[in-house]
């Protein structure tokens, strides 16, 4: 695997669990090998998105948006104080 400033590169395989089946009830079973590696247990409640190109789904744990929606808007007011600080006065 190559690198980039440093940071590895990820190949498909990184991003591939494998494939499910749409059972009669709309359910699919997400791999177990996925399930472990981004911390998805029993009971934990997902957001299911379309994709950007609304060709797929995105499923993302529901406490993982909420945490990442705190420090985003966090970040944003510490940016918007820093510009109104470099902003001359009128």
């Amino acid at each position: 695997m190559g690198s980039i400033e440093g940071k590895r590169e990820r190949s498909f395989e990184d991003h591939f669990y494998g494939a499910a089946t749409v059972g009669e009830r709309g359910q699919i079973v997400i791999p177990a090998e996925a399930r472990k590696n981004l911390g998805i247990e029993t009971g934990d409640k997902l957001l299911i998105m379309t994709a950007p190109s609304k060709n797929g789904l995105m499923l993302c744990k529901i406490d993982d948006v909420r945490e990442f929606m705190t420090m985003f808007l966090e970040n944003l007011k510490r940016v918007e104080n820093e510009c109104s600080e470099d902003r001359p006065e009128e």
